[in-house]
Protein backbone atom coordinates (compact mmCIF):
# COMPACT_ATOMS: atom_id res chain seq x y z
CA UNK A 1 0.00 0.00 0.00
CA UNK A 2 0.95 3.61 -0.61
CA UNK A 3 0.53 7.14 0.37
CA UNK A 4 0.00 10.05 -2.07
CA UNK A 5 0.78 13.77 -1.50
CA UNK A 6 -0.13 16.76 -4.00
CA UNK A 7 1.40 19.73 -3.01
CA UNK A 8 0.32 22.97 -4.44
CA UNK A 9 -0.39 21.63 -7.83
CA UNK A 10 -1.91 24.75 -10.32
CA UNK A 11 -2.51 24.70 -14.08
CA UNK A 12 -4.12 27.05 -16.61
CA UNK A 13 -4.83 26.29 -20.32
CA UNK A 14 -4.66 29.99 -21.95
CA UNK A 15 -6.03 32.43 -20.02
CA UNK A 16 -8.27 29.44 -17.90
CA UNK A 17 -7.17 28.60 -14.52
CA UNK A 18 -7.89 24.83 -14.50
CA UNK A 19 -6.60 24.11 -10.65
CA UNK A 20 -5.71 26.55 -8.29
CA UNK A 21 -2.89 25.42 -5.94
CA UNK A 22 -4.82 22.32 -4.97
CA UNK A 23 -3.07 20.29 -1.93
CA UNK A 24 -3.95 16.73 -0.85
CA UNK A 25 -3.29 13.69 0.81
CA UNK A 26 -4.21 10.26 0.36
CA UNK A 27 -3.84 7.40 2.90
CA UNK A 28 -2.55 4.26 2.40
CA UNK A 29 -5.44 1.84 0.73
CA UNK A 30 -7.74 4.54 0.67
CA UNK A 31 -10.45 5.27 -1.83
CA UNK A 32 -10.89 8.97 -2.46
CA UNK A 33 -13.29 10.52 -4.36
CA UNK A 34 -12.99 13.54 -6.40
CA UNK A 35 -16.60 14.57 -7.27
CA UNK A 36 -17.93 18.13 -9.34
CA UNK A 37 -19.64 18.80 -12.47
CA UNK A 38 -17.93 19.01 -15.97
CA UNK A 39 -15.04 21.95 -15.75
CA UNK A 40 -14.63 21.61 -12.05
CA UNK A 41 -11.00 20.91 -12.95
CA UNK A 42 -11.39 16.82 -11.09
CA UNK A 43 -10.40 15.18 -14.59
CA UNK A 44 -7.40 17.68 -14.96
CA UNK A 45 -5.80 16.70 -11.78
CA UNK A 46 -6.13 13.09 -12.03
CA UNK A 47 -4.15 13.43 -15.61
CA UNK A 48 -1.86 15.22 -13.82
CA UNK A 49 -1.32 12.37 -11.48
CA UNK A 50 -1.08 10.27 -14.00
CA UNK A 51 1.48 12.51 -15.73
CA UNK A 52 -1.07 12.21 -19.22
CA UNK A 53 -0.62 16.35 -17.96
CA UNK A 54 1.98 18.80 -16.81
CA UNK A 55 1.59 21.25 -13.96
CA UNK A 56 2.75 24.56 -14.34
CA UNK A 57 3.92 24.18 -10.26
CA UNK A 58 3.45 21.85 -7.68
CA UNK A 59 4.72 18.52 -6.75
CA UNK A 60 3.43 15.28 -6.46
CA UNK A 61 5.05 12.11 -4.45
CA UNK A 62 3.86 8.46 -3.57
CA UNK A 63 4.76 7.65 0.02
CA UNK A 64 8.94 9.35 -0.04
CA UNK A 65 9.50 8.98 -3.82
CA UNK A 66 8.94 12.31 -6.08
CA UNK A 67 6.92 11.10 -9.34
CA UNK A 68 5.69 15.10 -11.01
CA UNK A 69 8.80 14.98 -13.45
CA UNK A 70 8.63 11.47 -14.52
CA UNK A 71 7.11 10.07 -17.80
CA UNK A 72 3.53 8.09 -16.74
CA UNK A 73 5.16 4.48 -17.62
CA UNK A 74 7.57 5.25 -14.58
CA UNK A 75 5.05 6.10 -12.00
CA UNK A 76 3.63 3.31 -11.24
CA UNK A 77 -0.05 4.01 -11.27
CA UNK A 78 -2.80 1.93 -12.81
CA UNK A 79 -5.64 3.63 -14.95
CA UNK A 80 -9.46 3.22 -15.87
CA UNK A 81 -10.74 5.21 -18.37
CA UNK A 82 -14.19 5.77 -19.12
CA UNK A 83 -13.80 4.70 -22.87
CA UNK A 84 -12.21 1.16 -21.68
CA UNK A 85 -9.13 1.82 -24.22
CA UNK A 86 -8.78 -1.51 -25.31
CA UNK A 87 -7.02 -2.72 -28.08
CA UNK A 88 -9.32 -4.16 -30.48
CA UNK A 89 -6.86 -6.78 -32.47
CA UNK A 90 -5.69 -8.05 -29.25
CA UNK A 91 -7.16 -10.95 -26.81
CA UNK A 92 -8.45 -10.55 -23.30
CA UNK A 93 -5.25 -11.99 -21.64
CA UNK A 94 -3.41 -9.60 -24.27
CA UNK A 95 -4.57 -6.36 -23.28
CA UNK A 96 -3.95 -7.24 -19.57
CA UNK A 97 -0.51 -8.22 -20.25
CA UNK A 98 0.90 -5.38 -22.72
CA UNK A 99 1.77 -3.00 -19.66
CA UNK A 100 3.57 -5.96 -18.63
CA UNK A 101 5.73 -7.28 -21.54
CA UNK A 102 6.18 -3.22 -21.78
CA UNK A 103 7.92 -3.41 -18.17
CA UNK A 104 10.49 -6.60 -19.40
CA UNK A 105 8.28 -9.25 -17.38
CA UNK A 106 9.50 -12.39 -17.88
CA UNK A 107 6.57 -14.02 -20.32
CA UNK A 108 5.75 -16.89 -17.93
CA UNK A 109 5.67 -14.24 -15.03
CA UNK A 110 3.20 -12.28 -17.30
CA UNK A 111 1.17 -15.29 -18.50
CA UNK A 112 0.59 -15.87 -14.65
CA UNK A 113 0.04 -12.52 -13.75
CA UNK A 114 -2.95 -12.17 -16.20
CA UNK A 115 -4.65 -15.80 -15.55
CA UNK A 116 -4.73 -13.95 -12.11
CA UNK A 117 -5.90 -10.56 -12.07
CA UNK A 118 -8.78 -11.84 -14.82
CA UNK A 119 -9.83 -14.75 -12.32
CA UNK A 120 -9.82 -11.27 -9.83
CA UNK A 121 -12.28 -9.78 -12.30
CA UNK A 122 -14.09 -12.91 -13.11
CA UNK A 123 -13.04 -13.36 -16.98
CA UNK A 124 -10.45 -15.98 -16.72
CA UNK A 125 -12.88 -17.82 -19.00
CA UNK A 126 -12.56 -15.58 -22.18
CA UNK A 127 -9.05 -14.54 -21.50
CA UNK A 128 -9.04 -16.06 -25.88
CA UNK A 129 -11.82 -13.56 -27.08
CA UNK A 130 -11.09 -9.89 -28.24
CA UNK A 131 -12.92 -7.08 -26.69
CA UNK A 132 -15.89 -6.80 -29.69
CA UNK A 133 -17.06 -10.25 -28.63
CA UNK A 134 -17.59 -9.13 -24.71
CA UNK A 135 -20.42 -6.34 -23.25
CA UNK A 136 -19.79 -3.07 -21.68
CA UNK A 137 -19.15 -4.60 -18.95
CA UNK A 138 -16.81 -7.32 -19.62
CA UNK A 139 -15.02 -4.53 -21.34
CA UNK A 140 -14.69 -2.41 -18.55
CA UNK A 141 -13.37 -5.35 -16.32
CA UNK A 142 -10.50 -6.07 -18.75
CA UNK A 143 -9.74 -2.73 -18.19
CA UNK A 144 -9.30 -2.95 -14.71
CA UNK A 145 -7.54 -6.25 -14.71
CA UNK A 146 -5.52 -4.56 -17.34
CA UNK A 147 -4.94 -1.84 -14.60
CA UNK A 148 -4.48 -3.73 -11.79
CA UNK A 149 -2.30 -6.73 -13.36
CA UNK A 150 0.72 -4.02 -13.15
CA UNK A 151 0.48 -4.32 -9.19
CA UNK A 152 0.15 -0.21 -9.06
CA UNK A 153 1.07 2.32 -6.15
CA UNK A 154 -1.92 3.89 -7.30
CA UNK A 155 -4.77 3.27 -8.90
CA UNK A 156 -7.26 5.86 -10.78
CA UNK A 157 -10.77 6.03 -12.23
CA UNK A 158 -11.73 8.43 -14.79
CA UNK A 159 -15.44 7.74 -14.71
CA UNK A 160 -15.03 4.42 -15.70
CA UNK A 161 -19.08 3.77 -15.33
CA UNK A 162 -20.77 6.20 -16.94
CA UNK A 163 -20.63 4.43 -20.20
CA UNK A 164 -22.68 1.49 -18.69
CA UNK A 165 -26.85 1.27 -18.61
CA UNK A 166 -27.51 1.54 -14.66
CA UNK A 167 -28.29 -2.02 -13.53
CA UNK A 168 -24.95 -3.03 -14.54
CA UNK A 169 -23.60 0.00 -13.06
CA UNK A 170 -24.68 -0.51 -9.65
CA UNK A 171 -23.53 -3.95 -10.04
CA UNK A 172 -19.93 -3.29 -11.15
CA UNK A 173 -20.06 -0.63 -8.69
CA UNK A 174 -20.55 -3.03 -6.07
CA UNK A 175 -17.91 -5.28 -7.57
CA UNK A 176 -15.28 -2.74 -7.63
CA UNK A 177 -15.42 -1.77 -4.16
CA UNK A 178 -15.00 -5.14 -2.90
CA UNK A 179 -12.00 -5.52 -5.35
CA UNK A 180 -10.37 -2.38 -3.57
CA UNK A 181 -11.48 -3.47 -0.50
CA UNK A 182 -9.57 -6.90 -1.36
CA UNK A 183 -6.23 -5.85 -2.78
CA UNK A 184 -5.71 -2.56 -0.43
CA UNK A 185 -5.06 -0.61 -3.45
CA UNK A 186 -5.00 3.08 -2.54
CA UNK A 187 -7.32 4.79 -5.52
CA UNK A 188 -8.86 8.09 -6.52
CA UNK A 189 -12.31 8.14 -8.36
CA UNK A 190 -13.25 10.65 -10.45
CA UNK A 191 -16.96 11.14 -11.09
CA UNK A 192 -20.19 13.56 -11.34
CA UNK A 193 -22.24 10.98 -10.00
CA UNK A 194 -23.06 11.70 -6.15
CA UNK A 195 -24.57 8.23 -5.62
CA UNK A 196 -21.50 6.61 -7.31
CA UNK A 197 -19.38 8.75 -5.10
CA UNK A 198 -21.09 8.04 -1.75
CA UNK A 199 -21.47 4.27 -2.79
CA UNK A 200 -17.40 4.02 -3.20
CA UNK A 201 -15.72 6.14 -1.35
CA UNK A 202 -14.19 6.37 2.23
CA UNK A 203 -13.50 10.02 1.82
CA UNK A 204 -15.43 12.76 -1.07
CA UNK A 205 -13.37 15.09 -2.14
CA UNK A 206 -16.02 18.23 -3.62
CA UNK A 207 -14.08 20.33 -6.64
CA UNK A 208 -15.69 23.56 -7.86
CA UNK A 209 -13.71 25.92 -10.26
CA UNK A 210 -10.24 23.96 -9.71
CA UNK A 211 -10.70 24.32 -6.12
CA UNK A 212 -11.28 21.43 -3.71
CA UNK A 213 -14.01 23.43 -1.54
CA UNK A 214 -15.16 20.32 0.81
CA UNK A 215 -14.46 16.94 1.85
CA UNK A 216 -15.45 14.28 3.74
CA UNK A 217 -16.87 11.12 5.08
CA UNK A 218 -19.65 10.27 2.66
CA UNK A 219 -22.24 10.63 5.43
CA UNK A 220 -20.55 13.72 7.27
CA UNK A 221 -20.87 15.63 3.74
CA UNK A 222 -24.15 14.64 3.19
CA UNK A 223 -26.19 15.24 6.37
CA UNK A 224 -23.92 18.35 7.64
CA UNK A 225 -22.59 19.92 4.46
CA UNK A 226 -21.10 23.42 4.99
CA UNK A 227 -21.61 25.25 1.92
CA UNK A 228 -24.88 25.32 -0.58
CA UNK A 229 -23.03 24.18 -3.17
CA UNK A 230 -22.32 20.76 -1.49
CA UNK A 231 -25.11 20.09 -0.23
CA UNK A 232 -27.10 20.48 -3.27
CA UNK A 233 -24.28 18.71 -5.02
CA UNK A 234 -24.63 15.59 -3.26
CA UNK A 235 -28.50 15.09 -3.93
CA UNK A 236 -31.55 16.68 -3.34
CA UNK A 237 -32.11 19.61 -0.44
CA UNK A 238 -34.03 22.17 0.31
CA UNK A 239 -32.05 26.05 0.87
CA UNK A 240 -34.37 27.69 3.66
CA UNK A 241 -34.02 30.91 4.56
CA UNK A 242 -33.85 31.18 8.16
CA UNK A 243 -34.70 34.52 9.80
CA UNK A 244 -34.55 36.16 13.64
CA UNK A 245 -37.78 37.29 14.87
CA UNK A 246 -38.73 37.79 18.17
CA UNK A 247 -34.79 36.44 19.20
CA UNK A 248 -35.45 32.99 17.53
CA UNK A 249 -35.05 31.76 14.25
CA UNK A 250 -38.09 30.95 12.70
CA UNK A 251 -38.16 28.34 9.65
CA UNK A 252 -41.62 28.76 6.97
CA UNK A 253 -43.58 26.79 9.63
CA UNK A 254 -42.73 28.87 12.33
CA UNK A 255 -40.45 26.08 13.89
CA UNK A 256 -38.09 27.55 16.64
CA UNK A 257 -36.17 26.43 19.11
CA UNK A 258 -32.74 25.73 17.23
CA UNK A 259 -30.12 24.18 19.87
CA UNK A 260 -27.45 26.18 17.30
CA UNK A 261 -27.30 29.70 17.58
CA UNK A 262 -26.01 32.33 15.15
CA UNK A 263 -27.85 30.88 12.06
CA UNK A 264 -30.73 33.98 11.67
CA UNK A 265 -30.77 35.70 8.85
CA UNK A 266 -28.67 32.93 7.03
CA UNK A 267 -29.37 29.62 5.41
CA UNK A 268 -30.02 26.23 6.29
CA UNK A 269 -30.04 22.78 4.45
CA UNK A 270 -32.84 20.09 5.13
CA UNK A 271 -33.47 16.76 3.00
CA UNK A 272 -36.63 16.18 1.78
CA UNK A 273 -36.31 12.92 4.16
CA UNK A 274 -35.77 14.71 6.90
CA UNK A 275 -39.22 16.81 6.61
CA UNK A 276 -42.16 14.77 7.73
CA UNK A 277 -45.61 15.58 6.44
CA UNK A 278 -49.11 15.18 7.98
CA UNK A 279 -52.47 15.92 6.20
CA UNK A 280 -54.29 18.58 8.27
CA UNK A 281 -57.44 20.34 7.25
CA UNK A 282 -56.09 23.89 8.84
CA UNK A 283 -52.16 22.98 7.84
CA UNK A 284 -50.03 26.15 6.56
CA UNK A 285 -48.78 24.14 3.32
CA UNK A 286 -50.47 22.95 0.21
CA UNK A 287 -49.31 20.23 -1.63
CA UNK A 288 -48.44 20.90 -5.34
CA UNK A 289 -47.18 18.62 -7.04
CA UNK A 290 -46.76 14.55 -6.27
CA UNK A 291 -44.18 11.94 -8.10
CA UNK A 292 -44.32 8.37 -7.07
CA UNK A 293 -40.91 6.95 -7.57
CA UNK A 294 -41.82 3.06 -6.17
CA UNK A 295 -39.66 3.00 -2.98
CA UNK A 296 -41.30 6.49 -1.61
CA UNK A 297 -43.56 9.48 -3.20
CA UNK A 298 -41.82 12.79 -3.33
CA UNK A 299 -43.86 15.91 -2.96
CA UNK A 300 -43.85 19.64 -3.93
CA UNK A 301 -45.28 21.74 -0.84
CA UNK A 302 -45.96 25.81 -1.24
CA UNK A 303 -45.46 26.82 2.43
CA UNK A 304 -44.52 30.31 4.26
CA UNK A 305 -44.10 31.51 1.04
CA UNK A 306 -41.12 29.06 -0.03
CA UNK A 307 -41.63 25.58 -1.93
CA UNK A 308 -39.80 22.93 -0.67
CA UNK A 309 -39.68 18.78 -1.38
CA UNK A 310 -40.60 16.41 0.97
CA UNK A 311 -39.76 12.48 0.63
CA UNK A 312 -41.83 10.02 2.37
CA UNK A 313 -40.77 6.19 2.08
CA UNK A 314 -42.65 2.74 2.87
CA UNK A 315 -44.90 0.91 0.92
CA UNK A 316 -47.84 2.32 2.76
CA UNK A 317 -47.02 5.56 2.56
CA UNK A 318 -50.25 7.75 1.34
CA UNK A 319 -50.03 9.47 -2.11
CA UNK A 320 -51.64 13.04 -1.06
CA UNK A 321 -53.90 14.95 -3.52
CA UNK A 322 -52.80 18.34 -5.78
CA UNK A 323 -53.67 21.24 -3.76
CA UNK A 324 -54.19 18.91 -0.30
CA UNK A 325 -53.58 20.76 2.68
CA UNK A 326 -50.91 19.25 5.16
CA UNK A 327 -48.70 20.29 8.00
CA UNK A 328 -44.77 20.11 7.96
CA UNK A 329 -41.97 19.75 10.50
CA UNK A 330 -38.58 18.83 10.80
CA UNK A 331 -37.06 15.44 11.60
CA UNK A 332 -33.97 16.94 12.39
CA UNK A 333 -32.39 20.33 13.39
CA UNK A 334 -31.73 21.96 9.93
CA UNK A 335 -27.72 22.35 8.91
CA UNK A 336 -26.45 26.36 8.69
CA UNK A 337 -24.52 26.95 5.24
CA UNK A 338 -21.95 28.96 4.62
CA UNK A 339 -22.70 31.70 2.40
CA UNK A 340 -19.92 31.15 0.26
CA UNK A 341 -17.79 28.27 -0.58
CA UNK A 342 -14.64 30.51 0.64
CA UNK A 343 -16.25 31.16 3.97
CA UNK A 344 -16.95 27.25 4.55
CA UNK A 345 -14.03 26.28 6.62
CA UNK A 346 -14.58 28.87 8.99
CA UNK A 347 -18.33 27.87 9.62
CA UNK A 348 -17.43 25.12 11.52
CA UNK A 349 -20.45 23.99 14.04
CA UNK A 350 -21.58 27.74 14.58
Amino acid sequence: MSTLHIDGVAKSFGGTTALHEVSLHVGDGEFVTLLGPSGCGKTTLMRIIAGITQPDRGSIRIDDRAIHALPPERRNIGLVFQSYALFPHMTVAANVGFGLKMRGIPRAQVAARVAAALDLVDLGALADRHPRALSGGQQQRVALARAVVIEPDVLLFDEPLSNLDAKLRDQLRDDLKILQRRLGITAIYVTHDQAEAMALADRILVMKDGRIVEEGAPVALYRQPRTRFAAEFLGQTNVIPVHLEAGQPLMPWDMVGFARTGIADRHVSLRPEDIAMTPDAEGPGEVRGVIFLGASVECRVAIGGVELRVRQSGSGVAIPEIGAPVRLAARIEPHPLAEGVHSALSVGDA
